[in-house]
């Protein structure tokens, strides 16, 4: 890693171009050297290196930096390989189902137009089915701080490669925890806008009515512009929302006049790791030091509705975009994916309104939830596993750490997730900071006082938060 090259943050290489200290060039080189054999599996495509270069020179040849419309110049990033960049193929995961599409996805566009360089597409949990990154024939993928441990998923490569400082942010997906898991795991900021704030135009669903675009950087402030960059209605989306075109996602810095819910320890499970339970009583003493109140709230509903995805009919959404290629391909599928979707064909109509019924009822409690707190904060996982404890169980304990994730879709909210601690062996712990629909702004801002009240350290490399520079926004 040169000494030459500033942190890997959206602020400290914007302000390296503006005073001249930097080239797209320079950047490209680093990235490359960075990412070597890629010994985690991050990464399903690299790039050529004479696309990155052409990129670089087109970025180079713009003579006055204007950071206001290039808010991203000149910034490497990477997407998980279910999301569209022109020309290079999309795989899922799945190599019988790739296809090369002519168009970029909505959020690339966005993105590329805001200046960001894109280096290449990131490995994933097979069609984005489950939070373990484990579930790829292209490897499975290892986490940044210990490679014997799961980087979490199913936007497994999307966490590694920015946790191990290859590029400044990606682009992950999320439906039931994807942008959250993995970030948490590796020790950077996962942010999981509102439902609908970002297109899934030229994304491949998942389950397409609760799927979100999600971004992972090294800082609050940079997911959150990031997110503010690629954000917006799109005509081209279905699910896309007219309402995010109207609705502020500014940074909403923390004030003592927010009330922040925290669960009691008794509606808890760690599933025995000790560590992880008392690092979220930790996070509990600190809330009052970014807040006005900590309120312990029952979040019975929240848990009961987590239940719903992977037991209730949502699983069935995952057979239509596996339909064609599980017919053509009878092996294409991972076993365990193909095991939940064997399951998934028993499902009726009559579950599927019953669901409905059910996640209405529950959305009506956790409406009244946060009637009186501004945003919520939970475990993102309980625990974290090796990759041989996953291939010992892998359904049972993939759903163990969905427990805290798995709800927030469902119930049309948003969230961002931060590490607040690390255990002795180094693992990171985090907490995901939970709120109301369009409320990604404040989330984000909760976010990144916790990680300036703790210091915590980011990544592989352990920078320490407070140093990391940030973009103005």
């Amino acid at each position: 890693m040169s000494e030459d090259i500033p942190q890997f943050t959206v602020g400290a290489l914007t302000r390296a171009y503006v005073d001249g200290e930097l080239t797209p060039h320079t950047v490209v080189e680093e990235v490359i050297d960075r990412i070597g054999s890629d010994d985690h599996n991050a990464w399903i495509t690299i790039f050529a290196k004479s696309e990155l270069f052409e990129r670089a020179d087109e970025l180079a040849n713009i003579t006055n930096i204007d950071l206001e419309q290039k808010p991203l110049y000149g910034v490497p990033y990477a997407i998980k390989d279910n999301i569209d960049a022109a020309e290079e193929s999309t795989t899922a995961a799945c190599p019988e189902y790739a296809y090369t599409p002519e168009t970029n996805a909505t959020v690339v566009d966005r993105i590329e137009s805001a200046g960001a360089i894109l280096i290449g597409k990131t490995n994933l949990d097979q069609f984005a089915t489950g939070l373990v990154g484990t579930r790829s024939p292209y490897g499975a993928c290892h986490n940044a701080i210990d490679p014997e441990y799961i980087s979490g998923g199913s936007s497994s490569g999307s966490a590694v490669a920015v946790a191990d400082s290859q590029v400044a942010f990606t682009l992950g997906t999320d439906t039931g925890g994807s942008g959250r898991v993995p970030p948490s795991f590796n020790g950077i900021i996962g942010q999981k806008p509102t439902r609908g704030a970002l297109s899934n135009n030229g994304v491949v669903p998942a389950c397409r009515t609760l799927d979100c675009v999600s971004v992972f950087a090294n800082t609050c402030r940079d997911a959150l512009l990031v997110e503010q960059v690629a954000a917006g209605y799109d005509p081209a989306d279905e699910y896309s929302r007219q309402a995010v075109d109207e609705q502020s996602l500014g940074l909403q810095e923390a004030t003592d006049s927010l009330t922040i819910g925290i669960p009691s320890q008794n509606q808890l499970e760690f599933f025995g790791d000790s560590e992880a339970s008392t690092l979220f009583e930790d996070t509990r003493e600190l809330v009052t030091s970014v807040a006005n109140e900590a309120l312990t709230v029952d979040i019975s509903s929240l848990l009961e509705c987590s239940n719903l995805l992977f037991d209730g009919p949502w699983v069935a959404e995952r057979l239509i975009p596996t339909r064609d290629v599980r017919t053509k391909h009878s092996e294409a599928l991972v076993p365990v994916l193909e095991e939940i979707l064997e399951g998934a064909e028993t499902l009726s109509a009559v579950d599927v309104f019953e669901a409905q019924y059910h996640r209405k009822q529950l959305k009506k409690e956790v409406e009244t939830l946060f009637e009186t707190i501004n945003a919520l904060i939970v475990p993102t996982t309980g625990t974290i596993y090796t990759i041989d404890e996953i291939n010992q169980k892998p359904i049972e304990r993939n759903s163990n750490l969905g427990l805290y994730t798995n709800f927030v879709n469902l119930l049309d909210l948003a969230a961002t997730t931060v590490p607040v601690g690390r255990r002795e062996n180094g693992l990171p712990f985090g907490v995901t900071i939970i709120g109301e629909a369009f409320s990604d702004g404040m989330l984000a801002g909760i976010g990144d006082a916790l990680c300036q009240e703790l210091n915590v350290t980011v990544g592989a490399a352990e920078y320490e938060y407070t140093e990391l520079k940030n973009p103005t926004i």
